[in-house]
C-alpha cells in the first residue's frame, strides 16, 4: 500500500473574530449600540467621540407589551415599602411592645403582604400575631399581613362587608371549589341558589388577593423606539431613532506617529483596523434594517394605521427573499428592537405572524383572528357561553376561517379569556 500526494482545490468561508462581531451586532438596540460606542472609545485611542442631543424619544412601555427578552432600559426610583410601613407604624403607635410586634410582622411579610412564618421559631405566639394582624389592618390596606389568601379575603371583608356571613362561609370553607368554578356544588353545600353563588363570587372578584406589592425593584419600564414611524401628508415615512448616538471620528494624531517600535506600530494598526470595522458595521446595521423598514411598511401598510388587528401573514423569509438577504440575518437585525407607529409602540418581532387559510384560499393573519375570537367572545350570551368548538364553527361559517378547536383554545389562553365555563353567569 503506497502513500498518494494529491492537491484539491476548496472554498471554504472562515468565520473571523470581526465578522461574528458584526453579525451579532446587528442584534443590539440602539441603546446597547451606544453602550458598545463608548466601550470602544475606552479600548482604542483613535476613536474620538462627539455627543450629540440627549433628548431622545422615549416611550412608557404599556403593561399588556411587556418586552418578550429586553430589561426595562430606564427605571423610576426603587420604594422601600417595608420601611414607609414601619414609619407609619411608629407614627400610630406609642407602647414599644407593639412597635416591636408590628416591625416582626412587616419584616416578614413576602412582596404580596402575606406574612410567611412558617419554618421559622418565632418568638411571638399565634395568638400574638393574629392580634398584631389586626392593629395592622387599622392602619395599612386592607388584608395586609394575612398567612393565606383566605384570610386575606376575609380581612378585608371584614373591613368592608361584615354583613355577609354566606360570604364569610363561603371564602373560609369553599374558596378551591370557587376557583375551579364549581358552583353547583357550593351551591349545595351550601344550601343556595346558582345565582346567589355567582353574586358572591362577583363580590370576591373586587377584592385584592395581594393588597401590598412589596418588591424590592418597584420600577416603571419604559421602551425607546429603534424606529420611529410617522404619517406626514398622508403618506408615511420612517427613521432610525440614532440622534442621540455620539459620532465617532478617527484621532490621526496617533496615526501621523513615526513608531520605530514594530510592537508599536502593530498596536496602532490593529486598532485602526478595529475602528474601521466598527464605523462600517454601523453603518452595515443601518442600511439592513432600513432596507427590511421599506419592506415591512410596504407589506404591512394597514399595521402601520391601524395597529395590530391589522396585520397580514408575513414571514422572516418572505422579507429576506424580498431583500436579498438570509433568513437569519432578517431574525438578528429585527431582534430587540421597537419601532414606534401611529397606532402604538411594538416590538419590531411582532410585524411577523404566521397565516391562517379561509376556506376561499385567502389568507388571513393569526392576529387577525386573535381579534375575532376576542370579539365573538364579547358579545355572547354571558349566560350560554360559546365553547371552544362553537368558536371554531362559528368562524367557519362566519367568516370562512377553518380552524380546529384546539387552536381557538391556545388563542383564547393567549389572550388571557376564560373557559366557557368560567365566563358563564347565572340568573
Amino acid at each position: 500500500m503506497g502513500l498518494i500526494l494529491q492537491q484539491r482545490q476548496e472554498l471554504k468561508l472562515l468565520m473571523t473574530s470581526q465578522l461574528r462581531q458584526s453579525i451579532e451586532l446587528l442584534q443590539y438596540s440602539t441603546n446597547d449600540l451606544e453602550q458598545l460606542i463608548r466601550q470602544q472609545e475606552l479600548e482604542n485611542p483613535l476613536i474620538e467621540l462627539q455627543e450629540s442631543d440627549r433628548s431622545a424619544q422615549i416611550e412608557k412601555l404599556p403593561s399588556f407589551q411587556s418586552a418578550r427578552n429586553s430589561a426595562p432600559l430606564f427605571q423610576a426610583t426603587t420604594i422601600n415599602f417595608r420601611d414607609q410601613l414601619i414609619q407609619l407604624v411608629h407614627l400610630s403607635f406609642k407602647e414599644n411592645e407593639i412597635k416591636k410586634l408590628l416591625e416582626y410582622i412587616i419584616s416578614h411579610l413576602d412582596y404580596k403582604g402575606y406574612l410567611e412564618i412558617d419554618g421559622i421559631e418565632s418568638p411571638y405566639s399565634t395568638e400574638q400575631l393574629t392580634k398584631g394582624i389586626k392593629l395592622l389592618q387599622q392602619i395599612c390596606p386592607a388584608g395586609i399581613g394575612a398567612r393565606s389568601i383566605a384570610e386575606c379575603l376575609l380581612l378585608q371583608i371584614n373591613s368592608h362587608d361584615p354583613e355577609y356571613p354566606m360570604l364569610k362561609e363561603l371564602i373560609g370553607h369553599y374558596l378551591p371549589l370557587l376557583a375551579e368554578n364549581k358552583w353547583k356544588i357550593i351551591a349545595r353545600k351550601m344550601n343556595c341558589s346558582v345565582a346567589q353563588i355567582q353574586k358572591y363570587n362577583d363580590l370576591i372578584q373586587r377584592l385584592n388577593p395581594r393588597p401590598c406589592i412589596l418588591s424590592n425593584s418597584e420600577t416603571t419600564e419604559y421602551v425607546h423606539p429603534d424606529i420611529i414611524v410617522e404619517n406626514q401628508e398622508d403618506e408615511l415615512i420612517f427613521y432610525l431613532n440614532e440622534h442621540y448616538l455620539p459620532k465617532i471620528h478617527l484621532n490621526e494624531y496617533y496615526l501621523n506617529t513615526s513608531f520605530t517600535n514594530l510592537e508599536d506600530r502593530h498596536y496602532i494598526h490593529n486598532h485602526y483596523k478595529n475602528y474601521r470595522w466598527l464605523v462600517s458595521s454601523i453603518e452595515q446595521r443601518r442600511h439592513t434594517i432600513t432596507q427590511i423598514m421599506h419592506v415591512l411598511i410596504k407589506k404591512q401598510l394597514p399595521f402601520f394605521r391601524n395597529g395590530l388587528s391589522s396585520l397580514v401573514p408575513l414571514t422572516l423569509k418572505e422579507v429576506a427573499d424580498e431583500i436579498g438577504m438570509h433568513e437569519s440575518t432578517v431574525s438578528r437585525a429585527t431582534s430587540n428592537k421597537y419601532v414606534q407607529t401611529p397606532a402604538g409602540t411594538f416590538e419590531m418581532k411582532a410585524l411577523f405572524t404566521s397565516k391562517v387559510l379561509t376556506n376561499d384560499g385567502k389568507q388571513i393573519s393569526q392576529e387577525k383572528v386573535k381579534t375575532l375570537v376576542k370579539q365573538i367572545i364579547q358579545k355572547e350570551n354571558k349566560y350560554q357561553p360559546y365553547s371552544d368548538q362553537k368558536i371554531s364553527e362559528y368562524l367557519n361559517t362566519e367568516y370562512a376561517i377553518r380552524i380546529a378547536r384546539r387552536t381557538v383554545s391556545k388563542y383564547r389562553e393567549e389572550l388571557k379569556i376564560p373557559t366557557a365555563s368560567m365566563r358563564r353567569k347565572w340568573q
